[in-house]
């Protein structure tokens, strides 16, 4: 299964990767209508159906490598049960709100396959195109937080987030900016100093 998932997700991020390139493609066609003798059509249109699937396509890889933002202002100053009690409320949240918006995004792509809605620009694209792929990602962002809280179920930690012994807290920065500075006036008052 592990093999499974990381095939499913490896494919999952070489369409994101793949969206972005034609992003960049579509607006690098649209930029040479300006120089050359050609109207580029619809260019700014697939750019951004292109940018909101590489948007839902990315999720699942971001998840799996820890690379959401987090914030840990609560959960460092909490115990090492309250953290974990934190993270599992933030999946269970987090993971409700993803499968609500697959299950949405997914019955939106449906309706517009079976009613056969086309888009409005100069080229009539079939809706669900664009939409079946923000649904896959939607879909894969739901698999990845499911397979994360497996992984919590076996110990391990949610990615992404320092412990408190690692994150230096706003006075410890504020004393290393005021060195750093060379003002001694602020680095007595940071250093609570008077």
């Amino acid at each position: 299964m592990p093999k499974l998932l990381a095939w499913y997700h490896g494919i999952t991020r070489a369409a994101a990767a793949a969206c972005f390139v034609a992003v960049a493609l579509f607006i690098l066609y649209q930029l040479g209508g300006q120089v050359f003798p050609y109207v580029p059509r619809s260019a700014d249109e697939f750019a951004g159906y292109c940018m909101g699937a590489a948007a839902f396509l990315g999720l699942a890889d971001a998840l799996r490598s820890g690379d959401h933002i987090r914030v840990t202002l609560i959960g460092d100053r909490l115990s090492a049960s309250g953290r974990r009690a934190l993270d599992w409320l933030a999946l269970a949240l987090g993971g409700g709100l993803a499968a609500w918006v697959a299950w949405y995004i997914t019955r939106l792509a449906w309706d517009s396959w079976v009613m056969d809605e086309r888009s409005s620009g100069l080229i009539a694209l079939p809706m669900w195109i664009p939409q079946a792929a923000m649904a896959w990602g939607a879909i894969a962002f739901v698999v990845a937080m499911v397979e994360l809280a497996v992984r919590m179920r076996a110990g391990e930690r949610m990615p992404g987030g320092g412990d408190a012994e690692e994150t230096a807290s706003f006075e410890e920065l504020a004393a290393q900016s005021a060195r750093a500075s060379g003002s001694p006036h602020t680095a007595e008052a940071s250093d609570g100093r008077r």
